[in-house]
């Protein structure tokens, strides 16, 4: 059993208890033993914080781009020399298989990196005017205190996004991480603390979310929001959210479409997907999770989706042969065992999965799960199943495909697979995703912009358009004439 830590708040440059004295447990959703405990920041911890933010980007943002870029590239190598202490902490507080846990960490690091040079290359513009003595320039501010509220289910990478584009715009930055994910927030933290970022500039506080939240959200001192979570949560910040007219990125989730064309090879990309939907125990926002098949190909693809599935195992995250660990919590168990129930129940097929695994007696697991005989109204097909469930549906035309993928509220991600250069190209320009992956898994990098469009939210993290979120445009008419 591993050793029972705990984690403070971190404010103003201290680690410090709650005002209130509170702590929670964090639960290893593979043993269910419990591994950690936290702080729990009320109202008072919370209005502190913003204070020391609120100083803190008096600091900050004074400092030059070059001095930013190099304070956050050290953060990217002290959390490259940590890594495997991150990664087996990932795996022991949220069920992350270890090999999955290093790969959210090597993200963490590609994304500290190059945020760091997107610190140094924020581009004002400089225009002639309308006559001969004026010139128009554009000029590019930070929006000030900013809050970060991350999931789960990446509790490395996503608050990594948001404080590493917050600090190289030259914001502070107050996070709230998921419960789940506290410890693994706060040893991110350190590396950014041993990297020489100045007391005030970031802020920890953990905790169930309603004082936080609510005392953040009501604070005319924070100017940006960047969340990743539910639809339900994200609709509310946007309600909170205009009391004070606060500028959000929301990452609200997705249900993917995946559409398998005529001209491929049905078993080569059935092999892969096993591989893309149940990383992470399926609790992946860009999770493939609506296959539609063309008809000529659904039973060659479900036989061999079938058949890939039933060689991964089920496991611990701690332990290397795992392919797939517990849900984060029994919450979730039981929210997946409804939807389950659900479908059973509106007349799908299970043709795999469906239920708890008999041979493992604690833990949050539930099979990997496949459904046949899927109708588009089902609300599998409506609500994000967030979990290791998979419906495999057929279609006939790229007109009826598209309409059907394109039929639901989600808009984040989407999976195209086609030979076809031109009709890769429709597909494209037709799916109604923020992103679009053609032949790959692939849907999210340091480099590029992420994010979703519809009930998936707006904004985006990541590429040369993430810092902006948290940059403020000044338009700037100079009239060179004496006066």
């Amino acid at each position: 059993m591993e050793k029972i830590i705990h984690v403070n708040l971190y404010i103003n440059g201290k680690w410090t208890e709650a005002k209130a004295k509170k702590k929670f447990q964090i639960i290893n959703p593979a043993t269910e033993d419990i591994v950690a405990t936290a702080c729990h920041a009320n109202s008072e911890d919370t209005l502190i914080a913003i204070s020391a933010a609120q100083k803190g980007f008096q600091v900050w943002q004074n400092i030059v781009p070059w001095e930013r870029s190099k304070i956050l590239r050290q953060a990217a190598i002290l959390l490259e020399e940590r890594r495997g202490k991150v990664a087996k902490r990932i795996a022991i507080d949220c069920g992350k298989p270890i090999a999955q846990a290093f790969a959210e960490v090597n993200a963490a690091i590609e994304t500290l990196d190059w945020l760091s040079d997107e610190a140094r290359r924020v581009f004002g513009d400089i225009l002639p005017g309308r006559d001969s003595n004026t010139l128009f320039q554009t000029f590019y501010e930070p929006v000030g205190v900013t809050a970060c509220f991350s999931a789960w289910n990446f509790p490395v990478l996503l608050p990594t996004r948001k404080i590493a584009a917050a600090l190289a715009a030259g914001c502070s930055v107050l996070c709230r991480p998921a419960e789940e994910g506290s410890v693994c927030a706060s040893e991110l933290f350190k590396c950014f603390i041993d990297a020489g970022v100045p007391p005030g500039t970031i802020n920890l506080l953990t905790g169930p979310p309603e004082e936080i939240s609510e005392t953040i959200m009501k604070s005319p001192i924070v100017r940006k929001i960047s969340f990743t979570g539910s639809v339900e949560v994200g609709k509310k910040i946007i309600r909170q959210s205009a009391d004070t007219v606060k500028r959000l990125t929301l990452e609200l989730g997705g249900h993917a479409p995946v559409i398998v064309f005529k001209d491929v090879n049905p078993e080569k990309i059935a092999e892969g997907a096993v591989a893309a939907k149940f990383r992470n125990t399926g609790q992946v926002c860009v999770s493939p999770t609506r296959f539609f098949v063309h008809k000529a190909h659904v039973e060659k693809f479900t036989d061999t989706f079938i058949k890939s599935t039933m060689r991964l195992k089920l496991g611990n995250g701690l332990d290397s042969t795992s392919d797939i660990g517990p849900l984060i919590n029994s919450l979730r168990l039981s929210a997946v065992e409804k939807l389950v129930e659900t479908t059973i129940k509106e007349g799908a097929t299970v043709v795999l999965g469906g239920k708890r695994p008999a041979d493992l007696q604690k833990g949050f697991f539930y099979e990997p799960t496949i459904f046949t005989r899927v109708r588009d109204d089902m609300t599998v097909m409506q609500k994000e199943p967030f979990g290791p469930l998979a419906t495999i549906l057929s279609f006939d035309s790229f007109e009826e495909v598209i309409e059907r993928a394109n039929a639901i509220d989600y808009g984040l991600s989407s999976y195209i697979f086609t030979n076809s250069l031109n009709l890769a190209h429709r597909a494209i320009l037709s799916i109604k995703t923020g992103v679009v992956s053609v032949n790959s898994w692939a849907g999210s990098t340091a480099e590029m912009p992420f994010g979703g469009i519809k009930f998936s939210g707006y904004g985006r993290e990541g590429g040369s358009q993430g810092i902006y979120e948290y940059l403020d445009t000044k338009y700037i008419n100079l009239n060179l004439n004496s006066i």
